[in-house]
């Protein structure tokens, strides 16, 4: 029986039928045009196409030379004939996997919303087809691709020369470091390539965001087109709208093209002139990884109640990030996150354990924590491997905007927080200055261009999206190092407090004074349309989407 959980497992939702008609009218041009739904479902996009057709020639019925569908579901292939079969339309819904049908084959409209299956789930035979199939276009996926990147791809090469291909795929088109490829390939391959995005979600099962693609053409695209239009309802004013066309630096995400042209411009010239990449002042690494933190990482309850010694433990950022609200976590800051109950310990004994110690570990056997991948990999497998001690931490799941913070505590992390190890020549006034600097609305605009969007509304970066991150150069930040310091107490307030608006403007004040206050203006309109959008996409969002 194909129930929703099954749907599920294989990324499947089907299509508000809003989309499928508009994608259908908007891909099919002619009354002979030959028209292809692959991973088909229960043929939403087929039935729209039939609609379409039989609109353009009146006839009362529609045959299966001309509406093809491929389903790998046996179950949801049987449906779709059904459904089409009661609409007077005689497709032909071929079972099987998309990734082995025909290369031969073209047709003039190809529409459909494919299977959203992240990597994690993606494997064995299945990946290894769909990065064959994106290789065979030159479009090089690389491990992390979800399962929509090669069918995309592959789309693709069943178009003909003139025909439109309308899809509906995760917004992390536009943002994720493995669609670059797709980015890529849809600029060289199609003459015009156009984006629609959505204020609110369009599916009611899951919160992942989608936008809809429209390509056609052959020959190449300097740019492609943007409209954002409110939900499924609105599409129908799309076409009589303006589109914003963007035109993306090599190698650059397409996330600024929702951000006005002009502001996203002065963004540029600002960064360009004043700023720098945080990889430029130092490295960022992801902290250590315990393997079972509910055994390693312990209160100072904890060590009393297992009689263990100052040798055994060691100094901490407790797991998560809640804790990085200021601008340094000084020693007294970290004791009193232990007075007040946080992990803030790790278990990490010498090489010769004491006896509760000993224990400890003999206890962790029982339990079968030594069991647990990362530690039975190593040896012993009650010795966590530290990372560097990092001069700054850096929060890369958040809410708001990703926090520098100086480690003054000289804590070691975990892998809930990033460390930055400065280099040197910047490491004394940047461990002093660069929190502070950051607090800046540039910098705030660049999280949001370089992270992406995450479930429940949070933005996350990876480490190399933060080593992008734009902050203040080493030059500008010596150039107003004696008024950045005077602020930081004011600053250490409003952070308290939780303003961080006058916090910026406090900074801004100082590193972008001479920036036109309508530039600035701009700025900070421009972060809030994408901190507004982000965090529009709800709490407790699912990891796969329609299909």
């Amino acid at each position: 029986m194909d129930t929703q959980s099954n749907r599920k497992a294989r990324g499947a939702f089907f299509t508000p039928a809003e989309i499928s008609r508009y994608l259908a009218q908007w891909a099919i041009q002619s009354a002979n045009d030959v028209v292809l739904e692959p991973s088909c479902g229960e043929a939403s996009f087929l039935l729209a196409a039939g609609e379409r057709l039989r609109a353009l020639d009146a006839r009362p019925l529609i045959w299966s030379s001309q509406l093809h569908g491929v389903e790998i579901h046996e179950d949801s292939a049987i449906a779709a004939q059904a459904l089409l079969r009661d609409a007077g339309f005689d497709a032909s819904v071929t079972v099987s996997d998309f990734f082995d049908f025909d290369d031969r084959q073209k047709f003039d409209a190809i529409v459909g919303n494919p299977p959203f299956v992240r990597y994690q789930q993606f494997s064995g035979a299945a990946r290894t087809k769909s990065l064959e199939a994106a290789l065979a276009q030159g479009v090089r996926l690389s491990g992390l691709a979800s399962s929509w990147a090669g069918f995309v791809v592959k789309a693709a090469q069943h178009l003909s020369a003139d025909g439109r291909l309308a899809l509906v795929l995760p917004a992390e088109l536009l943002s994720v470091s493995y669609a670059a490829e797709v980015r890529n390939f849809l600029l060289r391959r199609f003459a015009r390539v156009r984006l629609i995005m959505f204020e609110q979600r369009v599916f009611p099962e899951v919160l992942e965001e989608v936008v809809l693609l429209l390509a056609e053409g052959t020959g190449g695209a300097q740019c492609f087109e943007v409209y954002q239009t409110r939900d499924a309802q609105s599409l129908k004013a799309v076409d009589l709208a303006d589109w914003t066309e963007h035109e993306p630096a090599e190698g650059e995400k397409w996330t600024p093209a929702l951000v006005a042209k002009s502001a996203f411009a002065t963004y540029r010239e600002v960064a360009a002139r004043y700023f720098e990449e945080l990889g430029v002042w130092g490295r960022t690494y992801l902290g250590a990884v315990t393997g079972n933190n509910k055994y390693f990482t312990l209160t100072a309850d904890d060590v009393r109640k297992h009689g263990l010694t100052q040798a055994d433990v060691t100094a901490i950022s407790p797991p998560g990030s809640r804790h990085m609200r200021g601008l340094t976590l000084t020693e007294a800051a970290w004791k009193k996150l232990l007075r007040d109950g946080s992990r803030a310990l790790l278990f990490y004994p010498g090489e010769k354990p004491s006896a509760a110690a000993l224990r400890y570990i003999r206890a962790g056997e029982k339990a079968n924590v030594s069991d647990a991948y990362k530690c039975r990999v190593r040896s012993p497998w009650w010795r966590v491997p530290l990372v560097e001690q990092p001069d700054l931490f850096l929060t890369y799941m958040n809410h708001d905007r990703p926090r520098l913070v100086t480690n003054t505590a000289k804590a070691q992390i975990l892998n809930s927080i990033y460390g930055v190890r400065l280099m040197d020549g910047r490491r004394s006034i940047g461990r002093d200055l660069l929190p502070v600097a950051s607090l800046n609305s540039v910098t705030l605009l660049g999280a949001e261009i370089v992270g992406r969007a995450y479930g429940g509304g949070l933005l996350k970066m990876e480490p190399r999206e933060a080593d992008l991150l734009p902050v203040p150069s080493l030059d500008h930040i010596k150039s107003v190092e004696t008024e950045l310091r005077a602020i930081k107490p004011q600053l250490a307030k409003h952070l308290r407090n939780g303003d961080v608006e006058a916090a910026v403007q406090s900074v801004d004040a100082i590193l972008l004074a001479e920036v036109a206050n309508s530039d600035l203006k701009a700025l900070r309109a421009a972060r809030d349309v994408l901190f507004q959008r982000r965090r529009a996409r709800g709490k407790n969002g699912e990891d796969r989407r329609s299909s």
